[in-house]
């Protein structure tokens, strides 16, 4: 699949420097304001992912929760999300933009019904956490025919054997949970830890994107720029919050932290 997303790598390898995953979630904390900040932001970020509000989230640390109660208490519905995709591809057609959310939403709203919805808006990729190797491959399928890339995860606990299978059955970009916690955890392993498990993985396909989440700050982004990709997703939303709180412009305060996320690794 030569799709937006494996020439967002390509543009970035050959800067010498990982791309950088930015993560909010859709309709936090208007769904205005969401487009906005996501317009923004994708001005120093190689790829955007945009979550689905959820009210029972089981990967989410406090920070995403925060921001998914807030869009939720707006109103934000599936086609909302649908509609900020549509609005931002209308403006940024080549940056890539990945839905992330989970997988009994999708069931309620009909697989085949919400994979057309992500064709119609333009949707490049698609995580969807709770639903791991192999009850995905059904699913992964459906996706690649609709050429949406299906990001497959993995951890540090993931077998060598099902490794191999999950990397032989991935799209373009395969996502790394770095250590075992919620999203937004403090980092209790060290980068070179993270950076040694991470490479063998990579050895197992070097054609195969593979991007590091769980746990990245500014303090920590610096120290594992080695890797294909980075997500930070947290500390944007822990931005959002407290721009909120303090009555600032979020959209102005998380650009310019995606703008100093991106500085370190260059």
């Amino acid at each position: 699949m030569n799709s937006l997303i494996s020439k967002a790598f390509s543009a970035a390898r050959a800067e010498n420097r990982p791309a950088l995953l930015t993560y909010t979630v859709a309709g936090d904390n208007t769904k205005k304001k969401s487009l906005e900040i996501l317009k923004s932001i994708s001005n120093y970020a190689d790829i955007c992912e945009l979550g689905f509000p959820h009210n029972t989230p089981i990967a989410d640390g406090g920070q995403i929760q925060t921001s998914a109660y807030r869009a939720i208490k707006n109103g934000i519905k599936i086609n909302d999300v649908f509609s900020i995709v549509k609005n931002f591809k209308k403006l940024k057609k080549n940056k890539p933009i990945i839905l992330m959310g989970y997988y009994n939403m999708i069931y309620q709203y009909n697989e085949n019904k919400f994979l057309e919805k992500c064709k119609k808006s333009k949707v490049d990729g698609l995580i969807v956490v709770d639903l791991p190797y192999p009850e995905n491959k059904n699913f992964a399928s459906k996706c690649k025919k609709r050429r949406i890339n299906f990001i497959q995860l993995v951890s540090p606990t993931t077998s060598k054997i099902r490794l191999k299978k999950i990397i032989k059955d991935s799209h373009d970009m395969i996502y790394y949970i770095s250590m075992l916690s919620t999203t937004g955890g403090k980092l209790k392993v060290s980068p070179k830890k993270i950076l040694e498990k991470y490479n063998k993985i990579k050895k197992q396909n070097k054609s195969k994107n593979v991007v590091i989440g769980f746990g990245i700050t500014e303090k920590t982004i610096k120290s594992l720029k080695n890797a294909d990709g980075l997500v930070v997703g947290s500390a944007i939303c822990k931005e959002i919050s407290k721009s909120i709180e303090k009555r600032q412009n979020a959209v102005t305060n998380v650009t310019n932290i995606v703008r100093r996320l991106k500085n370190k690794i260059l």
